[in-house]
């Protein structure tokens, strides 16, 4: 292994057993078998099953000192048992793992962290468990401490913090206390969009200034696009696509939102995050001649329709979307608040319409995000719902044929041209 190589992962392997009971009729029947579970292991008849699930199959790559890698995918696809196996929290089937230096993990909230012990207990603990002394972690303290901005309860058990006050100390212990190499999957989505920013400014500067490994797992290309030079790709346990992160971004993107008329969103393969008390379940395009269609022409009007489910009444909803770019920038977008839509929700199937009219974005491929939330709560947020092509209109090849599109938006622009001779 290479000096500048400090995560090597050689033919990495993770089954998981899974066993099945053969369907008995009655709670009574169930409970006469679960009673003789150890009995049916040992004589292994036909009431029980066993299948084996491979979370993982010969997984191989290096990372490199100082590299910012994204590692994306679909639900299911074994990312978070990949980052399990690198934290050391599970071993693999399997292969093995060669890791350089400290590695301190954000995998899901309260990782490490005591529920009886305070705030500042679990600031020595977590640095105890890296490895650093009292007098290191000291240090540190006052600025794990302001980062998370939990100076009010820093001597409250932790079991009381909410989910993002868990969140803004986790990450705030782990960034700070300077492991050679930190892992972070999608628990930061806990948080508010402030701290998110927050958080991402820190992992770049931790990359960039203090020359750190970073794996970062998320759902939101733009943050991906953002903070990581190098993407990989996770796909049914395998390595899909691994290489620069643009270029994989857009592949991928290309294939978990595709350029369709309508899309069903009630599986949990579209990359969403949220509470799910309301939940996206179906969006359709229709171009200006109200067809089905993915194809918008530039100039010409859109609607877009998306069908939202809310399982209880929800007081103070806000319900929009935006066009992305294929990097994860928004370029325009609404929210239905805007037009003086009533914020709130009751239980049921809700239809949400907004005409765009006309479509200013230069021709194109765009994607649209869309989130349900309120001011203290994310229900439900999906990066790519569905992939937009815009098209050139007619007219700009009958009027100016070999168009130059510069940027995303298209403004009309009239030239003028004087000449006088000298």
């Amino acid at each position: 292994m290479s000096d500048d190589v400090v995560i090597r992962a050689e033919n990495i392997s993770k089954r998981y057993r899974i066993s099945h009971l053969a369907g008995q009729g009655t709670l009574r029947d169930t409970m006469h078998h679960m009673a003789r579970l150890a009995w049916r292991r040992l004589r292994w008849n036909s009431k029980l099953n066993r299948e084996d699930f491979w979370a993982l199959r010969d997984v191989n790559f290096e990372i490199k000192r100082g590299e910012v890698v994204g590692i994306i995918g679909r639900n299911g696809a074994g990312k978070s048992t990949l980052l399990k196996i690198l934290s050391r929290i599970t071993e693999p089937t399997t292969g093995r793992i060669t890791l350089k230096g400290r590695v301190a993990s954000l995998l899901e909230v309260g990782t490490g962290f005591h529920p009886e012990l305070t705030g500042r207990d679990n600031i020595f603990l977590n640095g105890a468990i890296l490895g650093m002394s009292r007098v290191e972690i000291r240090k540190k303290f006052d600025e794990i401490v302001a980062f998370a901005e939990v100076e009010r309860f820093l001597d409250t058990p932790v079991k009381r913090y909410s989910s993002g006050m868990y969140v803004r100390l986790a990450f705030a212990v782990a960034a700070h206390l300077e492991p050679e190499i930190l892992i972070v999957d999608e628990v930061l989505a806990v948080g508010d969009a402030q701290f998110q920013k927050k958080c991402l400014g820190k992992i770049q500067s931790v990359a960039q200034n203090d020359g750190r490994t970073v794996l970062f797992v998320s759902h939101q290309m733009n943050a991906v696009q953002r903070l990581c030079t190098r993407a990989i790709v996770m796909q049914n346990g395998m390595i899909a696509a691994d290489g620069p992160a643009h270029l994989i971004i857009n592949g991928y993107l290309k294939q978990s939102a595709p350029t369709t008329a309508s899309r069903d969103l009630t599986g949990n393969d579209v990359g969403r995050r949220g509470t799910g008390v309301a939940r996206f379940t179906h969006i359709e395009l229709r171009n200006h001649e109200g067809r089905s269609s993915p194809e918008i022409l530039r100039g010409e009007p859109v609607r877009i329709s998306i069908s939202v489910h809310a399982t209880k009444r929800i007081p103070n909803a806000t319900f929009g979307f935006s066009f992305v770019t294929a990097d994860g920038v928004e370029v325009m977008g609404s929210t239905a608040t805007d037009e003086g839509i009533s914020h709130e929700l009751s239980a049921g199937v809700h239809q949400f319409s907004c005409l765009v009219e006309p479509m200013i974005l230069n021709p194109g491929r765009y994607y649209i995000r869309a989130a349900i939330f309120s001011s203290s709560e994310v229900f439900d947020h999906i990066d790519e719902m569905i992939g937009v092509d815009v098209l050139s209109a007619a007219s700009d090849q009958a009027h100016a044929p070999g168009n130059h599109w510069v940027g995303h938006v298209y403004l009309s622009y009239n030239w003028k041209h004087e000449h006088h001779s000298p």
